[in-house]
């Protein structure tokens, strides 16, 4: 088992900044983790503009490569 995968079934149903190893920042709240990728429903505005527009964060959200996560935080840590 990943590091990456325990880290996000850690954090499942919490708000989440996830950085990719290229750069992007995904804020959104974890709903699904599976053996390749963890789905995230974004909230509000914040961390978008890299293609996946508004209309993301319906269902399940979207994916992020398990393979592609640099870094997982906690989104609470940085709203107090």
């Amino acid at each position: 088992m990943s590091d990456n995968f325990k880290m996000c079934q850690d954090h499942m149903g919490k708000c989440v900044y996830i950085t990719e190893r290229c750069g992007k920042r995904h804020y959104g709240r974890i709903t699904k983790v599976d053996r390749n990728n963890v789905y995230i429903q974004p909230l509000g505005n914040r961390g978008f503009g890299y293609g996946y527009g508004y209309g993301w964060g319906y269902g399940i959200g979207y994916p992020i490569a398990l393979g592609a996560i640099a870094g997982i935080a906690l989104a609470g840590l940085f709203f107090w």
